[in-house]
């Protein structure tokens, strides 16, 4: 603006003096004065468009550049196409920029934009909630003021771009397992990248313990029988008293051996299986009375064992699935409960359409501290007692995986030393 006041005022003192020049010499000569005068116009022509293009330039855009005449009109016009040009590709930078910011916004993992020196220029949403930053408070700030822990400190400074470090850090009270890595991507900016890696390491933690377990369930009875085989083979003659003392204990540690075998093949048969169960007509009635039949089996008389059938319906599901998993809570009521307890099935509809399967006891009883992790594959609250009955401790785990494939919930209720009772509730859309 400054500058078209200038040449304004320069244009008006050039016209003042060309004029006061024209009229004293113009008697004298015309021709000259002729001249000035069209040098006046020329000068004017030019200083008004250069005015136009100044004024212009102060708030550039295709739709208000000045019109002109001559040679200021190719000018103009140059001048117009170059704005729309770069409009044009200021829009098409802008719709490229929404695309990445939406695409980093959408990411699972977290992204933050680093400077030179480490200050945040942007933050995506999922970055926020892994480091807990602020997306407003926190740009411009120090991303090693913002997230302290030591081992990230250490990483930030030897700038390892191309290991992640693990972090494990505690957001709104959540425990949070990161992989965070240092991704380079200009001459001085960075990306650092984090992603949320708990369920991973639940996974790997769950599998590396269940390795652990199944080697240790299989150490034991292999020990005991390959003792046995040991001292056998030392003997120069064995008779039959002790062949009777060994070989029981040996049939018993193989037929242990043989139950985790089958309980693990059945464990990984129904997670290896589609999540939705085969939806077919499953006979309560038939499916009772045989569970009734193994109790008995399994009890040998020394307990009394009730069945109390409260309704006929019939359930939509796997019949072998769900035998195995009743099954199980049947034989835990009966491997548990005292010589001379009671024990008993039953099978009744809810007050808002829901079906029951449950299995009451006077056994033993479990604390309450235990119910939460009971389905845990090997977890036991007595593992002495739980062997010499001769568990596996996958039971409540197959019952779990069962009852998800089946959309039902297990419901238990139990108190030390009076009893207790496991209850399957399968919703409405269940029954048949």
């Amino acid at each position: 603006m400054a500058e078209f006041l200038i040449l304004r005022l320069v244009a008006l003192a050039v016209i003042a003096a060309v004029s006061l020049m024209c009229g004293l010499i113009w008697g004298l000569l015309p021709g000259v004065a002729l001249m000035l005068c069209l040098l006046v116009l020329w000068l004017g022509f030019h200083l008004y468009h250069l005015a136009q293009l100044l004024r212009w330039l102060e708030r550039p855009a295709p739709r208000r550049v000045p019109d002109g005449f001559g040679p200021w009109n190719t000018v103009f016009m140059a001048l117009y196409r170059q704005a729309r040009r770069q409009k044009q590709s200021k829009r098409r930078l802008a719709i490229v920029l929404d695309r990445f910011i939406n695409a980093s916004e959408a990411m699972p993992d977290g992204v933050v934009v680093l400077d030179e020196y480490d200050r945040i220029e942007w933050i995506n949403p999922m970055a926020v909630e892994h480091l807990g930053l602020d997306r407003r408070r926190d740009i411009g700030s120090q991303i090693l003021n913002l997230v302290r822990e030591p081992e990230f400190h250490e990483y930030m400074a030897e700038q390892r771009y191309s290991q992640p470090l693990i972090l494990r850090n505690s957001v709104s009270g959540q425990e949070l397992v990161l992989s965070v890595q240092l991704v380079p991507f200009d001459i001085k900016r960075k990306l650092l990248l984090t992603r949320d890696i708990t369920q991973l390491e639940r996974v790997q933690t769950v599998h590396r313990d269940f390795v652990a377990n199944v080697s240790h369930e299989l150490r034991t009875p292999l020990t005991v029988v390959g003792g046995f085989l040991e001292t056998l083979s030392d003997m120069e003659q064995v008779d039959a008293a002790t062949l009777q003392h060994f070989l029981p204990m040996m049939l018993e540690q193989s037929r242990r051996m043989q139950g985790l075998v089958e309980d693990l093949l059945t464990l990984s048969r129904i997670e290896n299986s589609p999540l939705q169960a085969v939806q077919e007509p499953v006979d309560m009635e038939a499916l009772l009375d045989t569970l009734q039949v193994e109790a008995e089996g399994l009890s040998q008389g020394r307990h009394h064992i009730e069945l109390q059938r409260d309704s006929s319906r019939k359930l939509l599901g796997n019949q072998q699935e769900l035998h195995s998993a009743f099954g199980n809570l049947v034989s835990n009521a009966v491997r548990y409960t005292p010589e001379g307890g009671s024990i008993t099935l039953r099978w009744r509809e809810l007050d808002d359409g829901r079906m029951a399967f449950s299995v009451a006891d006077t056994g033993i009883g479990i604390p309450a501290e235990h119910l939460p992790r009971l389905t845990e594959r090997f977890y036991r609250v007595d593992r002495g007692r739980s062997r010499s009955s001769g568990g596996t401790g996958l039971g409540l785990a197959i019952v779990k995986h069962v009852l998800m494939r089946h959309h039902a919930r297990l419901e238990i209720r139990s108190e030390p030393d009076k009893g207790s009772e496991f209850s399957v509730v399968f919703s409405p859309e269940q029954v048949a």
